[in-house]
């Protein structure tokens, strides 16, 4: 892979880097997260600026996280960026959002997201969607239809009921590979997540509900009943009106809340 001679950056393979140079597509990603002065808006791997000068433009300060050491000194010499930057040189994965929210001043999260680690990274952000207003991340497109999917669907599973329980899911728009440096060989896609003021059908406990999920879509071929059977006999799966021959994709979050609430109620195994 080259050096390309204008962004004077190697991407890096190992932090899955693919940098937006595209002016069209890079402003009406700024026009879907519409940042405005005085709001608390963290981005997550702001590589080589592109969405990060057009966001400062208009919203005046910006706490970046990003991993790559030459990109964050890069960053903090920017003759432009760096006075309007607060930089946190850590991996994503590890840092703890909610050191940087407070009550009056929810997170505004975005970010083109290493599609290495996207899916862990959504879990962990959700850990702290209670102190965040909305995200908006560029995803590999097949990431977003599987959060946006609903029941009876191939690309329904354990994201999109983990992600649809937490947030209200909104693809907003498609970008093909031509819009990056180097071109990912994939399309991507454009997702605002809206964490749920209220959930109204809440799970006692979300790890469960993980577990459930994980259970099921492991072996999303089987019939719940065979992949239920270490969790919950056919009877009380009838007990829950869930029909044991139906597949893990014929469930609706719903169902999968009721079974993640009923093993909740099970006494512990000794």
């Amino acid at each position: 892979m080259s050096k390309s001679s204008h962004l004077g950056h190697q991407a890096k393979k190992r932090f899955g880097q693919n940098f937006l140079h595209n002016d069209s597509v890079i402003s009406r990603i700024v026009d879907a997260i519409n940042p405005e002065p005085n709001e608390n808006l963290v981005e997550i791997g702001p590589g080589l600026g592109a969405l990060t000068e057009p966001v400062v433009e208009r919203a005046g300060h910006l706490s970046v996280i990003e991993l790559d050491r030459d990109l964050a000194k890069r960053l903090r010499h920017h003759p432009f960026l760096a006075p309007h930057l607060t930089i946190h040189e850590i991996d994503a994965l590890k840092f703890d959002f909610g050191e940087l929210s407070s009550p009056e001043k929810p997170l505004r999260i975005f970010g083109n997201l290493p599609y290495n680690i996207s899916t862990p990274l959504i879990f962990h952000l959700l850990t702290f969607k209670d102190k965040v207003q909305d995200m908006h991340f560029m995803l590999q497109k097949e990431v977003v239809e599987r959060m946006a999917a609903g029941p009876d669907c191939k690309t329904y599973g354990r994201l999109s009921i983990m992600t649809q329980y937490q947030c209200q899911v909104i693809p907003v728009m498609e970008i093909g590979p031509e819009a990056f440096k180097p071109a990912p060989k994939v399309d991507s896609a454009i997702v605002r997540l809206i964490p749920h003021k209220e959930i109204k059908n809440p799970v006692s406990d979300i790890n469960i509900l993980n577990t459930v999920c994980i259970t099921a879509f492991n072996q999303r071929r089987k019939t719940i009943r065979n992949s239920f059977k270490k969790l919950l006999t056919v009877e009380q799966l009838e007990s829950l009106s869930i029909d044991p021959s139906l597949r893990p994709e014929n469930l609706s979050v719903n169902d999968y809340i009721r079974v993640a609430n009923f093993i909740a109620t099970l006494p512990a195994e000794t």
